[in-house]
């Protein structure tokens, strides 16, 4: 992402797991956050420009930003896992590169999914400052429902337009929950055009506390 980009080594349950470390430029962080990154069978990497996006969001506001590939992407290590196996590889980022403080999760839609899951399991066990859901993919997986404790830390954004995951579908997951979604007017599943606005969302999201 930037002149100052850390490449990672981790170990997960499948083997290594590759990674890439952004830090802000000058004062105490306020945490870190691991981002995921969308699905492995259609292309999705960290360096997906969604996930791009939102690592530069976190780094601006103060968070040292961990993108990583899920198993069997790049250079990590094993298979295609339908979510499984991918959990397990965030909870184990998350360990190795946090493992005590606060964190931050966010994710970009099979990404998204994932890190649903990953908020429930960490929820009663870690300090999660914030959590970050794009173009979460509720057609396609079962997303875990946001713990009622997190909603006012949890940003969930979804442009209108998305053709891959139907707002409908992420409207129907988080209507029982009454956990509200941000809606971007005629934008499709990649935010094409408005990565910049989807940053300023995010960012808004992380200055707000």
């Amino acid at each position: 992402m930037n002149a100052h980009t850390e490449r990672l080594v981790l170990q997960g349950g499948a083997g290594a797991i590759e990674a890439l470390r952004d830090a802000p430029a000058s004062g105490a962080p306020q945490g870190i956050a691991v981002l995921a990154h969308p699905h492995p069978l259609f292309g999705g990497s960290m360096h997906n420009k969604v996930v791009q996006t939102l690592a530069r969001a976190f780094v601006q506001c103060g968070y040292v930003a961990v993108r990583f590939n899920f198993r069997g992407v790049g250079e990590s290590a094993g298979v295609h896992d339908a979510g499984q196996g991918e959990l397990a590889d965030l909870l184990a980022v998350v360990r190795q590169v946090a493992p005590a403080g606060p964190i931050a999760l966010a994710g970009f839609s099979f990404g998204a999914f994932v890190t649903s899951h990953a908020l429930a399991a960490l929820w009663d066990e870690r300090e999660v400052r914030h959590a970050v859901l794009v173009g979460t993919a509720a057609s396609r997986n079962a997303v875990a429902p946001v713990p009622a404790e997190a909603h006012a830390r949890t940003l969930v954004v979804h442009g209108e337009s998305d053709d891959t995951v139907p707002l409908a579908a992420v409207l129907d997951w988080a209507r029982p929950q009454t956990l509200p979604v941000t809606v971007v007017p005629g934008v499709g599943h990649f935010f094409h055009g408005q990565l910049p606005l989807l940053k300023t969302l995010v960012v808004r999201h992380l200055a707000s506390g």
